[in-house]
């Protein structure tokens, strides 16, 4: 059996593999798995186990939600995915979901990278500032 570090060297070079002008290719990602298990080698589920890792990681970094405490008019919601496909790239994927909590403002999540803007973060850091 090959060590962890030879294995998420190869989950890397397999999940470059799948990748088409810079975007995740939904096909060669499975048709990849298949060759994998196919192969019947020992260490296949270890390495499975770091390319769906990676594969998790590029699927939400084309992913965004936008949360706001009132509905987005469809203008505003326009000017936020462009700014998005700007910022990101394209093939950035955006939703919007009306999340009553926050109380005023928005709250975009692209991936790791979070943008609070919403009042109830305001409230959060001048409480933790007191």
């Amino acid at each position: 059996m090959k060590n962890p570090k030879q294995l998420r060297r190869e989950a890397k070079q397999l999940f470059r593999s799948c990748l088409v002008e810079g975007l995740l290719d939904e096909g060669r990602v499975g048709k990849a798995v298949q060759i994998v298990l196919a192969a019947n080698r020992r260490g296949r589920f270890v390495l499975l186990t770091y390319f769906r890792r990676l594969v998790k990681l590029e699927l939400a970094r084309h992913l965004a939600e936008v949360k706001s405490a009132a509905p987005l008019s469809a203008i505003l919601q326009a000017s936020i995915r462009a700014n998005l496909e700007h910022r990101y790239g394209p093939g950035i994927t955006t939703s919007f979901v009306l999340h009553h909590a926050l109380i005023g403002g928005m709250r975009i999540q692209v991936g790791s990278d979070v943008y609070d803007g919403s009042v109830q973060h305001g409230l959060a850091s001048l409480e933790s500032n007191l």
